[in-house]
């Protein structure tokens, strides 16, 4: 096997999937073996519905491949979001601050390739963070450090001040790529990279709309994985989803089903659930960016928060799955001492409709002849974009307009592409979006608000953005935001947190609901080594970088 990427015709990789199904280590859910006719082992991923794949590994743009970052690209170091912990060592060997922390050297490991069988160095490091402080949108981590080579294998980064807290997101959540392909690109911000060339322990191999095959890097540097392919599949919905997974023809999914245990009683499929990421109503909030519609108003916003039922949603869409969320966006019981005592309690369970009327009544809302407030002839209706084939979402966004309803607010569902989804929140085209916020690199709700909340990471609306997709932009946040990870006081640190919560809680550009439940699905019986809840050692959904990369080089055949 050559170091190069080899890839078949789209008319070879057209049958790819159906024999796929037939001859891998997902052929049956009992009595199967985990190689196919060839001896080899392959793994197929589901990771939810994404509608056709487009063929887009560029690790920096909206709507990559979710296997890009993580299995394909890496990072300088992995850090652990369930566990917290040191992090572990990738590309980067080891790290040191200055006692200010305005400077950190970065040694590099030895004897790294890309999968082209050219050596990985310090300057590939450099190159990578040149390039995304020339893009802005490549940016989304707000570095703003500059980076040195020292030597082959050390790279010094000097920062305008302290960046102990900030650094985490530029040594654990970046893609370093390679200088020799990518100073060839002629526009980064629009090449979608279809023939990547990384550092993971996968390289790409066949590649089609409905399902493409990576194969496992025989000169990675931490050695070649025991899982020779990975097969990634694209189906309609959790439906499809839950018949492939009993059948025995999925290996490792993330989705929602209702009943799992039910499901999969006396089957070899073992799930976990690791509540994460928190389920909200995305709004385009701010009219100086551009957003136009009702919920640019926070008083509309407030009154949605105040309208919702969220014990009835958790119950009818997510089978009581879902978790309680802090209006604060930290992390309950992670985050416990980040969350300032005004806002100690979660969200509330029951709807408090007379609240919710009395926001609207006291902006100048008037309720219609149909039941819905208006003001200055424009009436309190919304529409909220969903992914076509998210039946849990779709519920919930059912239940919830009932729920709005009764508060004078019309709630109008739209199905979409995953792709149109991902295209409509990165350009600002929508009201409502109903999505999550992720966490960040490690345990601490600074990176979520980093990510989601600084205006660093937001545009105008037909620009494209970074994930502050609600165009939310307020100078006392980023202040705050700023001010946080700068310091390691944790003093400090907690104050600027309180003052950041007090800011988002009651502007809410992003309207709260639950910690969105986080099913992972394996099927144990071809395949060991899966993250547990006594072994969690990467957060185990196969859509969340960097994660993805540490679980599938970890596993192996069962046999």
């Amino acid at each position: 096997m050559s170091h190069a990427m080899k890839r078949r015709s789209a008319s070879t990789a057209g049958i790819v999937l159906a024999a796929a199904l037939t001859l891998t280590a997902c052929t049956a859910p009992s009595g199967g073996s985990d190689q196919d006719s060839s001896g080899d082992s392959e793994v197929v991923v589901y990771t939810g519905v994404t509608g056709d794949f487009a063929e887009n590994f560029n690790p920096f743009i909206e709507g990559n491949l979710q296997s890009t970052r993580g299995v394909i690209y890496e990072p300088l170091f992995f850090y652990n979001i369930t566990s917290g912990g040191d992090p572990e060592p990738l590309l980067g060997e080891s790290f040191e601050f200055n006692d200010d922390g305005t400077e950190l050297t970065v040694t590099m490991r030895d004897g790294v390739e890309w999968s082209d069988g050219t050596p990985l160095t310090a300057k590939d490091v450099v190159y990578t963070f040149d390039l995304i402080t020339e893009i802005p949108a490549f940016n989304t981590a707000g570095y703003d450090g500059q980076a040195e080579l020292v030597d082959e294998k050390t790279v010094k980064f000097t920062f305008p001040g302290p960046s102990f807290t900030d650094a985490v997101s530029y040594i654990g959540n970046t893609a370093i790529v390679p200088e020799h392909i990518w100073a060839e690109k002629a526009d980064p911000t629009t090449d979608q990279n279809a023939e990547p060339i990384g550092s993971g322990a996968f390289t790409l191999s066949e590649f089609n709309s409905q399902n493409y095959l990576l194969e496992a890097n025989e000169n990675y540097w931490g050695g070649e994985p025991e899982v020779d392919t990975v097969r990634y599949i694209s189906l309609t919905g959790n439906q499809s989803a839950t018949d492939t997974l009993l059948q025995g023809k999925i290996d490792l999914a993330g989705i929602f089903l209702p009943d799992i245990d039910g499901v999969f009683k006396g089957t070899p499929l073992k799930y976990t659930n690791t509540p994460l990421n928190q389920t909200s109503f995305f709004t385009c909030s701010d009219p100086a960016m551009g957003c136009t519609g009702p919920q640019t108003d926070v008083a509309v916003r407030t009154a949605i928060y105040n309208a919702l039922n969220r014990d009835q949603l958790n119950s009818l869409a997510f089978s009581s799955y879902n978790g309680q969320m802090s209006p604060t966006y930290a992390l309950l019981e992670r985050d416990d001492k980040w969350i300032a005592d005004e806002f100690s309690e979660p969200v509330p369970g029951d709807a408090d409709v007379d609240t919710a009327v009395a926001t609207l009544e006291g902006a100048g809302y008037t309720r219609g002849s149909d039941g819905v407030f208006a003001k200055d002839g424009e009436r309190v209706s919304l529409t909220v974009q969903v992914v076509t084939g998210w039946t849990d979402y779709i519920a919930a966004i059912e239940a919830a307009a009932e729920q709005l309803m009764e508060a004078g607010i019309e709630l109008k569902p739209a199905q979409v592409s995953f792709q149109e989804w991902t295209a409509n929140k990165s350009k600002g085209n929508f009201q409502l979006s109903l999505d999550s916020l992720g966490q960040g690199v490690a345990a601490d709700p600074y990176y979520l608000y980093m990510r989601y909340f600084h205006s660093a990471n937001t545009a105008a609306v037909g620009d494209t953005s970074g994930q502050n997709f609600a165009r939310y932009s307020n100078p006392a946040v980023d202040a705050a935001i700023d001010t946080a990870g700068s310091t390691l006081d944790e003093t400090v640190k907690a104050e600027q947190y309180a003052l950041i919560q007090a800011e988002i809680v009651r502007d809410m550009p992003y309207i709260p609901i639950l910690v969105n439940s986080a099913l992972t699905i394996y099927n144990t019986e071809n395949v060991q080594g899966w993250p547990t809840e006594d072994n969690m050692y990467a957060y185990p959904r196969p859509d969340r970088a960097w994660d993805n990369g540490i679980v599938l080089k970890t596993i192996k055949p069962a046999s």
